[in-house]
C-alpha cells in the first residue's frame, strides 16, 4: 500500500494544500491504468519521476554503466510510483504490450499524495465502470493533487472532480467532454491547466510538462531542469502554450525561401525582423516574400515575426521572474506597450494577467471533494 509512505505535509499550521513536501519520505504517487491506456501516457509519468528519484538519491549517471541502486550518503527520498489497474490485472496498452499492476486499485487504502489517471482508446469504457470511478473518486479525496493525462480527464469528469473548474484534454476529445459534461469549462488550448489541486493535461508527451512542474513544485526548479536535461526535453512549455502553437499546427514550409526565413525568425526574434530585411537576406524581393508567405502559411511576414515573438515571451514569463520590461526587450518587442498589445491579440489578456494565470491558487475546499 501506498499510505505509509505518502509525502503529505503534516504542518497544519501550513494552510496551503499545494505547499511543497517535506523531502524526509518518498512521495507517494498512484498512476490509475485500464485496458487499451496509452503507453506513453504511462511511460511520461513514471519515468520522469523515476529519473527525479534517482538524482535526490544520488544514483544518475551519465555514463554508460547502469547506475548504482546503492543510496548516497545523505540522499533523499523521491517518488514511491505504483501502477494500480482494476483488480491488480495487467495493463493491455496498444499495440498490445502488457503491463503488470503493482496493485488492485480498490485494495489500495492510500492515502495517496499524487493520483494520476492516465488515457488512452479505453478511456471511455474506464469512465463508465462504476467500480474504477468509485475508487479513483475515494482516493481523490485523500491525495494532494489528483491529475488525468490526455483523454483520462473522461475518468476525473464521470468521477464530478472537474465540475466548476477548467480542465484540458487532447485537442480533438476537446468537443466531446465539453458536450458530454457540461459543468466543465473545457478550454481546448493549453498543453495543462491546473484548477487549484486538480490538474489536466493535452495529449500524451503533455505530460512530461505537467510531471515536471510537479517535481519543481515538490522540490525546486533545479532538480527540474536536471531531470528535464536527462531526459532531453524542454524544461519547460508554460501549461498556457497552444496544443496546436505555430511551430506544431503544421508541417514546415514546402518553399525552401519561406523554411529558411522563418528558422531565422525564430533564432533571431531580438533582431531586426522587417520584410524588407528578411526579404534582403532570402534574396528575393520584399513582395515577393510576401505572396510567397501567404501561400505558404498564410500570413505575411511581419504577422508571422509578431506571432514568434508573442509566443516566446509566453514561454519566458511562465518559466522566469523577468520584469516584462525585460521580457519584451528580449523578443524584439519595440515596447512593453508593444507586447501587451500582441498579447491581448492572440491569448486575449495581458502579459500580466498570463502570468498570473500560471499560478491558480489553490482552493479552500480542495482538501477534500
Amino acid at each position: 500500500m501506498l499510505g505509509h509512505r505518502s509525502g503529505i505535509l503534516r504542518d497544519r499550521s501550513v494552510p496551503d494544500p499545494l505547499r511543497r513536501i517535506v523531502p524526509d519520505v518518498a512521495v507517494a504517487v498512484a498512476v490509475v491504468g485500464y485496458d487499451d491506456a496509452e503507453l506513453l501516457d504511462i511511460a511520461c509519468v513514471t519515468t520522469t519521476l523515476a529519473m527525479a528519484t534517482r538524482f535526490l538519491a544520488g544514483r544518475y549517471s551519465t555514463h554508460s554503466e547502469p547506475p548504482s541502486d546503492d543510496a548516497s550518503v545523505g540522499a533523499l527520498p523521491g517518488y514511491d510510483v505504483r501502477l494500480l489497474s482494476p483488480g491488480g490485472r495487467p495493463v493491455t496498452a496498444r499495440p498490445g504490450l502488457r503491463l503488470e499492476a503493482h496493485g488492485a486499485l480498490e485494495r489500495e487504502t492510500g492515502p495517496v499524495d499524487t493520483l494520476v489517471v492516465v488515457g488512452g482508446y479505453g478511456h471511455l469504457r474506464a469512465a463508465q465502470d462504476p467500480v474504477l470511478v468509485a475508487h479513483v473518486r475515494r482516493l481523490a479525496r485523500q491525495a494532494r493533487r489528483v491529475a488525468s493525462v490526455c483523454t483520462g480527464v473522461s475518468v476525473l469528469a464521470a468521477c464530478g472532480l472537474l465540475d466548476g473548474r477548467r480542465a484540458t484534454t487532447h485537442w480533438a476529445f476537446a468537443g466531446t467532454l465539453a458536450r458530454d459534461h457540461p459543468a466543465v469549462t473545457v478550454d481546448p488550448d493549453p498543453i495543462f491547466i491546473r484548477d487549484g489541486r486538480v490538474a489536466t493535461s493535452a495529449g500524451v508527451t503533455s505530460a512530461l510538462d505537467l510531471t515536471l512542474s510537479f517535481v519543481d513544485e515538490d522540490h525546486g526548479p533545479d532538480l527540474a531542469r536536471q531531470v528535464a536535461r536527462a531526459l532531453v526535453t524542454y524544461l519547460q512549455r508554460p501549461g498556457t502554450q497552444a496544443q496546436m502553437s505555430m511551430h506544431v499546427a503544421a508541417p514546415a514550409p514546402a518553399n525552401d525561401v519561406v523554411r529558411d526565413v522563418v528558422d531565422h525568425v525564430v533564432t533571431h526574434l531580438d533582431g531586426d525582423l522587417s520584410a524588407a530585411v528578411l526579404a534582403e537576406r532570402a534574396g528575393v524581393s520584399e513582395r515577393h516574400l510576401v505572396r510567397l508567405f501567404r501561400t505558404h502559411l498564410g500570413r505575411s511576414p511581419a504577422e508571422h515575426v509578431r506571432r514568434a515573438r508573442t509566443e516566446a515571451a509566453a514561454a519566458l514569463l511562465a518559466a522566469t521572474d523577468l520584469p516584462l520590461a525585460r521580457v519584451a526587450d528580449r523578443c524584439g518587442f519595440g515596447s512593453s506597450e508593444t507586447m501587451r498589445r500582441a498579447f491581448l491579440d492572440l491569448y486575449g489578456r495581458t502579459p500580466s494577467e498570463h502570468r498570473r494565470a500560471l499560478r491558480v491558487p489553490a482552493r479552500a475546499d480542495d482538501r477534500v471533494r
